[in-house]
């Protein structure tokens, strides 16, 4: 299958990329707010228009020029994206008209080779048409008259104009990959990850807290087997998260964990060597509730690790202690800087990833707890014993199972949690929770 067109949206601050975005996508998928500078990386979003499906990328807004560390990596990533793109969207403001920013880019543009299409935003009535005619000015051609907020004027003559020379495409495959969240802290080195698996700047790294404030999604192959790779922007504690668009990152986030199939939680090896922190085992917390599969990566620990005093077991240990209710889970130990044992990611995810679909037979299953039904009986109480009668597996994703017992009151939280290690002592399930429910049956619908 060829690859879907791209097309990158690229303009100044403020005017209105990330509203267009979502208008193309159909859902609110870029974060939106009024302070200039909120989509900083470049965003990419599969859309489909008449049958014809394309990627659009959304960039941050650039002004070419500023020295500021940030805005020049919006810049860079605004660059890379109209380099991967086929066509590109300028986008600017009907209502401020032509500024020297917009000057300045459409001078970078027109030095491009690829077909630019000039927008204009914010013409929100026919009466406003007239705003567009400064526009000619920037020699891009004729300029388009759209409002991106309510979806009038010409967004669907724009979409007809780009994709017009686009193949319908009417043979829908099945997507097999497997999608992995990058989630942790703010600075415990996700998106330098991203980066080094990817073998590109991917994503901005810098040492400024919080500079990943969406999700950013990409799509890689190892070993025959494709990953969409989704670096989020880090989980501060909630008392700690200004309402707004750290808000929205952080909620994005969340969301990222609950549409993935396996996260990958980040740990800073610095900061943990004192103990794992409370927002970890709550970012953890998340992932487990959730029910994705899970695999720990310890970053930076060229910065810890020591070969000659067993540092890798000092920590194993520490960390047992530390979050115990996780020791299913499995741990590696990472440097995005030096790529140590990078590769190790997707070998664990792709693991945990069978496991999380995993679906064991009834008669091997029943065998099972019965045994452990045998070997550790539970007490009576108030002179009633709990009985397992049936057991059987009723999805994966996580494996979830339902035990038909005699009385739903007899099944305490220590004998559920007996029956789950039971489950992985026979089955394995690294990296996954597990889901154990429970139906009444009487004994007499047993025996019938």
């Amino acid at each position: 299958m060829n690859r879907k067109p791209i097309i990158a949206v690229v303009g100044r601050p403020n005017v209105g990329k990330s509203t267009f975005v979502n208008r193309l996508v159909g859902k609110r998928q870029s974060i939106v707010d009024d302070m200039a500078g909120v989509t900083r990386d470049r965003i990419y979003f599969d859309v489909e228009w008449q049958n014809k499906q394309f990627t659009v990328i959304d960039t941050g807004g650039i002004v070419p020029g500023d020295e500021d560390e940030i805005m020049l990596s919006i810049y860079d990533q605004a660059r890379i994206a109209c380099d991967e793109a086929d066509k590109i969207i300028f986008l600017v403001d009907g209502v401020d008209g032509v500024t020297p920013v917009d000057e300045d880019i459409a001078n970078i543009l027109r030095k491009s080779d690829k077909p630019v299409y000039l927008a204009v935003n914010k013409v929100d009535s026919h009466n406003q048409i007239t705003m567009i005619g400064d526009f000619y000015s920037l020699s891009l051609g004729e300029p388009i008259a759209i409002s991106a907020l309510h979806g009038s004027g010409g967004v669907g003559d724009l979409l007809e104009e780009i994709t017009k020379e686009f193949e319908a495409d009417d043979n829908k495959t099945e997507d097999n990959s497997i999608k992995l969240a990058i989630v942790g802290r703010p600075n415990a080195g996700k998106s330098s990850i991203v980066n080094a698996l990817l073998g590109e700047k991917r994503v901005i790294v810098s040492d400024i807290s919080g500079t990943t404030r969406d999700s950013i999604d990409s799509r890689f192959k190892y070993n025959e087997q494709e990953y969409v790779i989704i670096d989020t922007a880090g989980i501060r504690k909630k008392a700690k998260v200004d309402y707004g668009v750290e808000k929205f990152a952080v909620d994005r986030a969340i969301r990222s964990i609950r549409e993935c199939d396996v996260a990958l939680l980040v740990i800073d090896a610095v900061e943990a060597q004192n103990g794992i922190s409370d927002q970890d085992k709550k970012i953890a917390s998340i992932i487990t509730e959730a029910g994705k599969g899970m695999v720990i990566a310890i970053n930076k620990w060229d910065l810890i690790a020591d070969k000659k005093s067993n540092s890798v077991s000092k920590f194993d240990k520490m960390l047992e202690n530390e979050i115990p209710f996780l020791s299913y889970v499995p741990k590696i130990y990472i440097s995005a800087v030096t790529h140590q044992r990078l590769n190790n990611i997707f070998t664990r995810v792709s693991e945990v990833d069978k496991e999380h679909s995993k679906r064991v037979s009834t008669g091997l299953l029943n065998k099972v707890i019965n045994e452990a039904y045998a070997l550790n009986t539970p007490q009576t109480i108030r002179n009633k014993r709990l009985k397992v009668m049936y057991t059987t597996q009723a999805s994966t994703d996580p494996p979830t199972f339902i035990l038909f017992v005699n009385s739903e009151d007899l099944l305490k939280d220590h004998y559920r949690r007996y029956m789950e290690n039971k489950l992985r002592e026979a089955f394995g399930f690294m990296g996954t929770p597990i889901r154990i429910a429970v139906r009444e049956r009487s004994e007499k619908t047993k025996s019938k």
